[in-house]
C-alpha cells in the first residue's frame, strides 16, 4: 500500500488493513481527548473503536488527500447511524507522519462532533 492509501484506510476505519504498517514507538495523539503510545496502544484503540463501528451503520466520506514526502492528511467526514436514527456526526482532519520504513510514526487528529 502507498503511504496516502495506509493514510486513508486508517481513517476510514479500516484498521485491520492497517496494522502492519504502524511503526512499534508510534503515537497517535487525538487532540483534546486522548494520547495513545506505541503501536500495542494504538492497535488496542483501534479494536475497541472497531467493535464500536460494528455496532452501528458507519458512512465514511474522504474530501481531500494531501500528500508530500513523509506527511499525508486526509479530511472527511463520519456519520454513525443506529436503527435508522443519526447518532452522531464528525467531520474529521488526521496528519500522518511516516518514517523512511513506510510506516506510521505519529498521528495527529482534529474530530469535531456535530451538535
Amino acid at each position: 500500500m502507498t503511504k496516502p492509501e495506509i493514510a486513508t484506510a486508517f481513517s476510514n476505519g479500516a484498521f485491520d488493513k492497517t496494522n502492519d504498517f504502524i511503526a512499534d514507538d508510534a503515537i497517535w495523539e487525538v487532540v483534546e481527548e486522548d494520547k495513545f503510545i506505541g503501536k500495542n496502544a494504538i492497535v488496542d484503540n483501534c479494536n475497541q473503536v472497531g467493535q464500536y463501528f460494528k455496532s452501528v451503520t458507519t458512512n465514511f466520506k474522504t474530501l481531500n488527500v494531501i500528500s508530500e514526502n513523509n506527511k499525508v492528511v486526509v479530511t472527511g467526514t463520519a456519520e454513525f447511524i443506529r436503527n435508522g436514527k443519526r447518532i452522531s456526526f464528525v467531520s474529521a482532519c488526521d496528519l500522518y507522519e511516516f518514517n523512511d520504513s513506510n510506516q506510521i510514526q505519529k498521528i495527529t487528529s482534529y474530530c469535531i462532533q456535530a451538535k
